[in-house]
């Protein structure tokens, strides 16, 4: 009873203090300007020595550390992106990714697939993962990684070199004309694979937006390719994307001042969505095939006819794949009378859409395609040359392209997406 007493006595005596004294007569109210006066001063004085700044800075940091942007090869990943036309029913591409710090690889194109939405049509890694494989380390070495994703452009040459061991480890020589050539190859390997562009950054990029999709461009004045190539050059790689395809264009110029041989391939991994493999179909307008070694895939010179063989892919619609294993270049390449250029095509039925690819340059003379029986990828690689162009297993034409001083080549192929239900009239 008495506590209470007391504690009534203070409630009292607080209310009539704080009520009457202190609210009345405005002390707080100036207590707490002076409050606020003395921390903008205090800041003001702060921010002078930087400490603001600092301040500011840690907070900011770890934001900052989350929107960290993927760069692999050291620049920044280009897409171009383009929005879906509403109420149409037939497939279509919807964005491009490009690595310009890696050649610009197509790292990814992403398409609209009717009843499946959006889905990716290269086997690829995200921006990140192929930031940390493309290392330039152990298996990145010479640029490598950039062949087991997405797409790679192959300059100076398209496929594999065999050469002879050269006094760097890691290297192989190879001769065109009586000049050497020091080539980087795998490790433990004789075949240099995929030409000198996998890990070149672009000394420029850029986009620019269109009203169905865009461009992109980046140029490499690569010089000898650190490889003691002949002479010098100047490779710009070009891409142009709409809603039904697109087209890709690589154009190599001799800057020096002798001559040098010049081969372009790009190198695709189509996914196998769903790992249905087995159903999917493939056209390829090659008449002959070369033969290779399967223990050392090095080619031995001589070309066979395709007809009547597992290797006629010439059909219209193609053949199935099956279990077939495949890792051949098909030459002699023909087109359809109506076409721009030979075409090769593949369809996955049971998704409904197919894949056509279109070598839009003569100078493409070959089409390697990549298979693996187990694989979730199929890849189809239109080239200027045959595999080991520089071997001594071929006679004088392997495809190659020879500039002289100040003269240009280009390499061209579109890819269209399209609805195998409207196939039959196109």
């Amino acid at each position: 009873m008495y506590w209470k007493m007391v504690q009534g006595w203070f409630s009292a005596l607080f209310h009539r203090v704080w009520r009457r004294g202190l609210m009345r007569s405005g002390m707080v109210t100036g207590l707490l300007l002076a409050i606020v006066v003395l921390g903008l001063g205090v800041a003001y004085r702060e921010r002078g020595r930087g400490n603001l700044h600092k301040l500011k800075a840690k907070i900011e940091t770890p934001q900052r550390a989350e929107l960290k942007v993927p760069r692999p090869g050291g620049k920044e990943a280009i897409t171009l992106m383009r929005t879906r036309l509403e109420g149409d029913p037939t497939p279509e591409f919807l964005s491009a990714t490009m690595l310009p710090g890696r050649g610009m690889n197509v790292l990814q194109i992403a398409a609209y697939i009717p009843g499946r939405g959006e889905v990716n049509l290269l086997a690829s890694p995200s921006v990140g993962d192929a930031e940390h494989a493309m290392s330039g380390k152990g298996e990145d070495t010479a640029g490598l990684a950039s062949l087991t994703m997405g797409g790679a452009f192959e300059v100076p040459w398209a496929g594999g070199i065999w050469g002879t061991p050269a006094q760097t480890a890691d290297h192989v020589t190879v001769t065109w004309r009586s000049h050497a050539m020091t080539l980087p190859v795998a490790t433990g390997g004789m075949v240099a694979g995929g030409g000198l562009l996998l890990e070149t950054p672009a000394d420029s990029a850029g986009t620019t937006a269109m009203p169905d999709g865009g461009d992109a461009q980046a140029t490499f004045r690569a010089g000898d390719f650190g490889a003691h190539w002949p002479s010098k050059t100047e490779v710009t790689v070009a891409m142009l994307l709409s809603s039904r395809s697109i087209e890709l264009t690589v154009t190599a110029r001799n800057t020096g001042d002798v001559a040098e041989p010049i081969g372009i391939g790009w190198r695709p991994r189509f996914a196998v969505l769903d790992g249905r493999r087995q159903q999917m179909r493939l056209r390829i307008p090659g008449q002959m095939r070369a033969v290779r070694d399967r223990a050392t895939g090095q080619p031995s010179g001589v070309l066979v006819p395709v007809a009547g063989t597992p290797y006629d892919f010439n059909a219209s619609g193609g053949a199935g794949l099956g279990q077939m294993e495949l890792d051949d270049s098909f030459t002699d390449l023909h087109q359809e009378l109506l076409d721009s250029g030979p075409v090769a095509e593949l369809s996955d039925p049971a998704n409904g859409f197919g894949l056509r690819l279109t070598a839009l340059s003569p100078t493409i003379k070959t089409m390697r395609v990549v298979a693996p029986a187990s694989g979730d990828f199929v890849t189809i690689d239109p080239e200027f040359n045959y595999d080991d162009p520089l071997g001594r297993e071929w006679g004088e034409d392997t495809g190659m392209v020879v500039l002289q001083p100040g003269q240009t080549t280009q390499w061209k192929v579109r890819l269209e997406i399209y609805s195998l239900s409207d196939a039959g009239s196109m």
